[in-house]
């Protein structure tokens, strides 16, 4: 994968180059009608089924796959050579390819037990260059959306990052690995504590990542980067303002492999340096 160096100036040409303003245009006023539509499915239609997917903590509803059905359905109508990969019923990116990357209900297990904290996540990017994402948070009836080198939006409304921030009396979240804790998970916590920063496992890593833009925290780290959860989030978050890290510490929006961290930019390098050490703490036990 090249290296995704947090689209700068250069946004606009790599965008043009991907697809027409024209598409680009249509592709977010479709996934931001789809995000307001997921708004309502979510707080309106009560969970009637779930079942288990990997394993027993592993769960799906009927909400996550008639929402997905719908959103598929909806984009190859508008866009029938774009390609889809979707939380539930999956696909395959195809190079150079507009691709579009959902999921329905990002924190399946907090809907299926009654918690109001989850989110919808689109994306729209081609090869490592997201191009288009919107996250619906139905609980705060709030829709976030973004166009790579065009800002963010909260709601219609352009979102920034606040400037300022530190680490002491701050919050950063992160995720499990699944139901367990990931390698240096423990050791993050204690290295935060230390600092006087609190850290929170909310159970959605799209809103987990979305929290610095949307005022929600000082940074936020998952441990294993997914397009699907993720990048909706992600472009968000740097289309604010927020910086965007991955596993080795280099900027990246589409990190090929392991985590991403997603921060103010005054305490990112900070917030890295801990969540490095507490790896490789953990790997030396």
């Amino acid at each position: 994968m090249k290296e995704n160096d947090a689209v700068n100036g250069d946004d606009a040409v790599r965008v043009g180059d991907a697809m027409k303003a024209e598409e680009l245009a249509a592709a977010r006023t479709l996934a931001v009608g789809l995000g307001a539509w997921a708004i309502q499915q979510t707080r309106t239609h009560p969970v009637t089924m779930v079942t288990t997917k990997a394993d027993p903590a592993d769960l799906v509803t009927d909400l996550d796959r008639s929402i997905e059905r719908h959103v598929r359905e909806q984009v190859r109508r508008r866009f029938p050579g774009h390609a889809f990969v979707g939380e539930e019923f999956g696909g395959e990116a195809v190079p150079g390819r507009p691709t579009w990357y959902l999921d329905p209900v990002d924190g399946t297990t907090n809907l299926a037990n009654g918690l109001p904290w989850t989110a919808f996540s689109l994306a729209l990017a081609v090869d490592d260059r997201p191009l288009v994402g919107v996250v619906a948070d139905p609980w705060h009836d709030a829709l976030f959306d973004a166009v790579a080198g065009a800002g963010a939006r909260c709601n219609g409304e352009p979102l920034t990052l606040a400037p300022g921030g530190s680490l002491t009396g701050g919050v950063v979240g992160t995720e499990l690995a699944g139901h367990r804790a990931w390698t240096g998970l423990r050791e993050l916590a204690q290295s935060l504590s230390t600092a006087f920063c609190t850290l929170r496992v909310m159970g959605s890593g799209t809103l987990t990542l979305l929290g610095p833009a949307a005022g929600r925290g000082i940074g936020g780290i998952v441990h294993r980067f997914s397009p699907v959860d993720h990048l909706a989030a992600v472009l968000i978050a740097h289309e604010a303002g927020a910086a965007v890290l991955g596993h080795d510490g280099r900027p990246a929006l589409f990190p090929a492999t392991g985590g991403i961290l997603v921060a103010a930019p005054e305490v990112a390098d900070g917030l890295y340096a801990l969540w490095r050490d507490a790896r490789e703490g953990a790997a030396l036990v």
